[in-house]
């Protein structure tokens, strides 16, 4: 599966490149494309923000570097906007996407993005959670890692797949976990409290 972030902050993304992600990546199961929107502007000071239309606090991220990104890299598959005012992700919508071959996610900054970039990239808005953040470089990596979930191949020593990703969504959270290993004598008990 190829995944295509565009963001302002590249460097945000280093993470993926670690643990279960990391080796996907190196395995080729997982295709992350980072695109640097800065790198399409045309404003010959760089510039990829513009005061909001009629007014208005904060800085809004403009159209032209956008869709330059989008267009010149001849991005395909659905587009996601991660947008606090978003469809929230769950299991299901994480499941849906790994099934595709290829798709985008756009990280806004500042006060946001235009609205025609959006309805020109046919855009879905989606979100993490009630809360704002200060850009959508967070939330993308939450999408990335659920919807890698979904792969079906081996993320530890006794694997991880489909069949137990799906009985995870549809059965809810699991109990509390402890090692099979030593420390028994550490283990806490329902309370919180160290036994003895």
């Amino acid at each position: 599966m190829k995944i295509n972030i565009l963001t302002l902050f590249p460097e945000m993304f280093a993470p993926l490149q670690e643990s279960m992600l990391g080796r996907a990546r190196e395995k080729g199961i997982l295709d992350i494309n980072l695109i640097n929107i800065r790198d399409y502007t045309e404003d010959k000071h760089n510039r990829v923000d513009d005061t909001p239309f009629g007014g208005g606090a904060g800085m809004v991220m403009q159209v032209q570097p956008i869709l330059s990104a989008y267009r010149e890299n001849h991005l395909q598959g659905p587009c996601l906007y991660m947008s606090p005012r978003g469809k929230m992700l769950n299991g299901e919508m994480a499941e849906s996407l790994s099934r595709q071959e290829e798709i985008t996610i756009l990280c806004g900054h500042y006060e946001g993005v235009d609205q025609r970039a959006l309805d020109l990239l046919q855009a879905e808005e989606v979100t993490i959670g009630d809360y704002i953040l200060t850009g959508g470089e967070l939330p993308a990596m939450v999408l990335v890692d659920t919807v890698a979930r979904f792969f079906g191949w081996g993320a530890s020593r006794r694997g991880i797949g489909k069949r137990r990703v799906r009985l995870f969504r549809t059965s809810g959270i699991s109990s509390l976990h402890q090692t099979a290993g030593g420390g028994r004598s550490r283990c806490t008990g329902g309370s919180g409290q160290r036994k003895p």
